[in-house]
């Protein structure tokens, strides 16, 4: 196994956040879509978002209400960077260069990995989300 594996385009079949009080919650909702793509040459993005972020009421990127602009910054993320396999440990680190959260540029997201068939399981280590230890697991499945 390699970088072979995972090069390819990758669509989001489902996401999960488990937490530490036994919940799980859906951030982007039940219907959730993204896109991640690994190529040969070690780079990376993603991309999430919710089914059902609202458009804004004037077609103008940089004339929407603040409640607009949170509604559409808490549905969408996105990250690219270049990434290394450790296949020891089972995981891939993505090297955060440029991301809509910015806490993330510069670090180093760490998945670790499952291939079964035509999907790749990536399971990220426990953040804080809204003050509660959680596990995000994404379910990807090949389409190019």
């Amino acid at each position: 196994m390699g970088k072979d594996e995972f090069v390819g385009t990758w669509k989001l079949v489902s996401l999960e956040v488990r937490q530490s009080d036994g919940q799980i919650v859906y951030p982007y909702g039940r219907d959730v879509i993204g896109v991640i793509s690994y190529d040969a040459r070690g780079n990376m993005s993603v991309q999430l978002m919710r089914s059902d972020r609202p458009a804004f009421a004037i077609n103008d990127p940089q004339k929407g209400t603040p409640e607009e602009i949170k509604a559409a910054f808490e549905g969408f993320i996105s990250y690219f960077g270049t990434y290394e396999i450790d296949e020891e440990k089972g995981a891939v680190t993505h090297r955060v260069r440029g991301s809509s959260f910015p806490n993330w540029v510069g670090s180093d997201q760490i998945r670790f990995f499952e291939f079964s068939g035509n999907r790749l399981t990536l399971r990220a280590r426990p953040i804080q989300l809204g003050g509660i230890a959680a596990t995000s697991l994404l379910i990807w499945e090949r389409v190019a």
